[in-house]
């Protein structure tokens, strides 16, 4: 797989291991955009709709996305923000499940899956449990039959641990409720089967693994046995049945089309659509096995070289329950990453003392992976950081 390290414009010198977080710059993308913004836009003007496609964007990005995740066309739109999916498919959810009130969600999920799912308990009068995956199958068998629906993820955003799809699944729907998975960190890491599993909805956003750019558009699946029940809570023009007719009432598009809400990001959508192509020819099977050899090697490398030093695996050591990412801890998890990256080694972490260091099977090497491990050996060894903790208020 080496050679698909050239699909990537990555800096010289470099070690990036944050594509968990922002996927570097694919090759194709550059040139797409060029073309979008001079001739597309600058000579075609509002023609470019029509002449280049604009319009359907939203559907034929989703389709090139659903490939990517195990999901048959016609089921998945890409266009507007994680959160705004979020809202619409827990919405659609709860929609699809009228006289259950409870909504299940991880109490360690990322923060806006947390966030939205209150939102949409307020707004349509729902009870949320925060149920961790672990203790699904025990709650489940004491108040299943009032769950509308579970939302998790399959990777934990922290530590990288990886939960079983199929059970968390499967459970759900013995309980008779929907089931909700936030796909952001696994999209593109390691093969998905939506359709397969049954799953009823799925969103992720188009900015890590896919390395659709800064802010790059999300993504919404919704099964197609659901497409005729399903309502959306954002009606916006684009999901209207013809909306160019300008009806004074909403009449919603057939399919998947009713999940668009406003008017396509037409340059993020293109760069996104470009940066796809990166997966072109390769077997996703492939990058998981890759994926799980580059951190096993960094775990081993932890456990011999940090270890001693402090350190702390989270990351789970069986592959199984192993996402991209390997995680590690230390109390100057801050102050550690910011001299790794003076030293060209990108990695990132999360408050309090998490380091995180992501695995993209298309372009990370083992090479990257020993780099990053004796560069932090050697930060630690000479005290060549700043212990303060993480400031307020910057990216990191």
């Amino acid at each position: 797989m080496a050679p698909l390290r050239e699909r990537f414009l990555l800096p010289q010198g470099v070690v990036y291991l944050d594509g968990n977080s922002l996927g570097p710059l694919p090759a194709a993308v550059p040139p797409v955009l060029a073309d979008a913004v001079h001739r597309q836009w600058g000579t075609g003007l509002i023609r470019s709709w029509n002449a280049h496609g604009w319009w359907e964007a939203p559907l034929r990005v989703g389709d090139a996305v659903g490939r990517l995740i195990g999901a048959g066309p016609g089921q998945t739109v890409a266009g507007d923000s994680t959160s705004v999916q979020l809202f619409t498919a827990l919405n659609a959810a709860a929609a699809l499940r009228p006289d259950r009130p409870l909504l299940v969600t991880d109490p360690g999920h990322f923060p806006t899956d947390r966030y939205l799912a209150d939102a949409v308990a307020r707004v349509r009068g729902l009870q949320v449990r925060p149920v961790p995956p672990a203790g699904l199958e025990e709650f489940l068998a004491a108040e299943g039959d009032r769950v509308a629906v579970v939302s998790y993820s399959p990777v934990d955003f922290r530590t990288g641990e990886l939960y079983d799809m199929r059970a968390v699944t499967d459970a759900a729907h013995r309980a008779g409720a929907l089931v909700l998975w936030d796909l952001c960190h696994a999209a593109g890491a390691f093969p998905l089967d939506v359709d397969g599993l049954g799953v009823d909805l799925a969103v992720g956003c188009g900015y890590k693994f896919l390395s659709g750019g800064p802010g790059a558009p999300a993504f919404l699946y919704a099964a197609r046995r659901h497409h005729e029940a399903l309502e959306t809570p954002l009606t916006g023009w684009t999901g209207h049945a013809d909306p160019f007719a300008m009806a004074p009432g909403y009449t919603p598009a057939p399919g998947i089309a009713r999940a668009r809400v406003g008017t396509p990001p037409i340059l993020s959508l293109l760069a996104l659509e470009a940066a796809l192509t990166a997966f072109d020819g390769v077997d996703l099977a492939r990058v998981r096995a890759k994926s799980l050899s580059l951190t096993g090697f960094f775990l081993r490398c932890a456990e011999e070289l940090l270890a001693p030093l402090g350190f702390e695996a989270v990351t789970p050591s069986d592959p199984a329950r192993r996402g991209s990412q390997v995680a590690l801890r230390h109390p100057h998890a801050y102050g550690l990453v910011q001299a790794l990256a003076e030293r060209g080694v990108i990695a990132d972490m999360r408050a309090p003392d998490l380091l995180r260091f992501g695995v993209n099977a298309l372009y990370t090497t083992h090479r990257d992976m020993l780099t990053a491990a004796v560069s932090l050996r050697d930060v630690v060894r000479t005290a060549a950081y700043d212990p303060a903790p993480q400031p307020s208020g910057r990216v990191v």
